[in-house]
């Protein structure tokens, strides 16, 4: 299954799919901000989301609530990236059901051990 990158940075995106690739995920898709993950996820199935938290115009926790509240979607791994500045609002997204969070600026090793506890890729 395909896995989609949600970030506004595109150097974040960049490094999520290079870390991607080294593991062997050829599928995967960007998207620049929640609102345009919402859209992707509507016409194509994921297996994976990795989402930044704040975005505009739609964030990522928004992404999150909208994907666990679609019966089409709700099964769909979502792991949640944010800066240690805004790391306390991993207990409500933890809440929401999120299956990982994962600190930024983060070393692709961290990124392998979040993705190998949740996707059994």
């Amino acid at each position: 299954m395909p896995v989609l990158v949600v970030d506004d940075v595109p150097l974040i995106r960049t490094v999520v799919r290079a870390v991607l690739e080294q593991i062997g995920v050829r599928d995967v898709h960007e998207a620049p901000d929640g609102a345009a993950a919402l859209a992707m996820l509507s016409a194509h199935a994921y297996g994976l989301v990795i989402s930044d938290l704040h975005m505009f115009p739609m964030t990522g926790f928004e992404l999150l609530r909208r994907v666990r509240d679609d019966r089409r979607l709700r099964e769909t791994l979502f792991v949640m990236m944010t800066t240690k500045e805004h790391a306390h609002a991993f207990t409500a997204v933890r809440r929401a059901g999120v299956n990982a969070c994962l600190v930024k600026p983060f070393m692709p090793a961290d990124l392998r051990r979040t993705l190998a506890e949740v996707w059994p890729a």
